[in-house]
């Protein structure tokens, strides 16, 4: 198989040699906005054979295209095929923002946004309340489905067989003494937070912690993220988040409407 360089087998640090060089060349184009096979090649300190492999080799991907017949190079719309890949995630994170900081404020809590990323719950935006007694950044952190209440939330509106997949894929390691690791009282549990709207976790994923879950929706109706709030269990008590879950639910849906959700 052929590669970036333009060698037939590389070497393991020729390869990631050649796609740093690649992605380099994606940045040039993105803050010039224009560049030629010259300008690349004495950008990142190559022979202008090899920038114009690297160019070549882009360009078949349609991540770079020639702008006319100037011997110049653009970035492509390939670029956007890959953005997409994210630009849900992006929304969310963006249209989250302040409805998290009113949150925070109203519960006093650490809130946090998380989206599934194969078989963890991934955090992608966080707020800490006023009464967070922890300095914890949870954002970029994977946590697991069973464990967590935005995971709970997550596999709740999953088909039966998508769960059982990654559930299966995953296990339901013990982490306390209190995390459910029985699938049929898992899915039990997940029943109760699909009829009641949202889910808590009482110490499943960390001593002393424990937190509530509502489902945000995109336009069409499916579940896209988790909006969650934690904090300490002395405080955080399951009375408190009853009394408290409707605000958070209300604050899901406030994002849900501004991710263009009607229902």
């Amino acid at each position: 198989m052929s590669n970036l360089s333009g060698a037939a087998e590389p070497s393991s640090a020729g390869g990631v040699q050649s796609v740093d060089r690649a992605v380099s060349v994606l940045e040039i184009l993105a803050e010039r906005g224009e560049a030629g096979v010259s300008e690349v090649a004495a950008e990142i300190d190559v022979h202008k054979s090899t920038a114009f492999r690297l160019l070549g080799a882009l360009e078949a991907r349609g991540l770079v295209e020639q702008a006319g017949e100037r011997g110049k190079y653009r970035l492509g719309f390939g670029i956007v095929r890959l953005a997409g890949a994210v630009t849900d995630r992006i929304d969310v994170t963006q249209q989250s923002r302040p409805v998290c900081e009113r949150l925070a404020e109203e519960l006093g809590e650490t809130v946090n946004i998380a989206v599934l990323e194969e078989t963890y719950a991934i955090n992608l935006y966080q707020v800490r309340g006023p009464g967070a007694v922890a300095a914890h950044n949870w954002v970029g952190q994977l946590t697991p489905l069973h464990a967590t209440s935005s995971g709970k939330v997550l596999l709740a509106q999953l088909t039966a067989k998508r769960r059982a997949e990654l559930l299966a894929a995953a296990g339901l390691k013990k982490l306390t003494s209190h995390t459910i690791t029985s699938k049929a009282r898992l899915e039990k549990n997940l029943a109760e937070v699909r009829e009641r709207g949202y889910s808590t976790t009482h110490e499943e994923f960390e001593i002393g912690l424990n937190a509530m879950a509502a489902p945000i929706h995109a336009r069409g109706g499916e579940v896209v993220a988790a909006v969650s709030a934690s904090g300490p269990g002395y405080r955080f008590t399951d009375e408190r988040m009853r009394e408290l879950a409707p605000l958070l639910v209300k604050g899901a849906e406030e994002i849900s409407h501004r991710l263009g959700y009607l229902g």
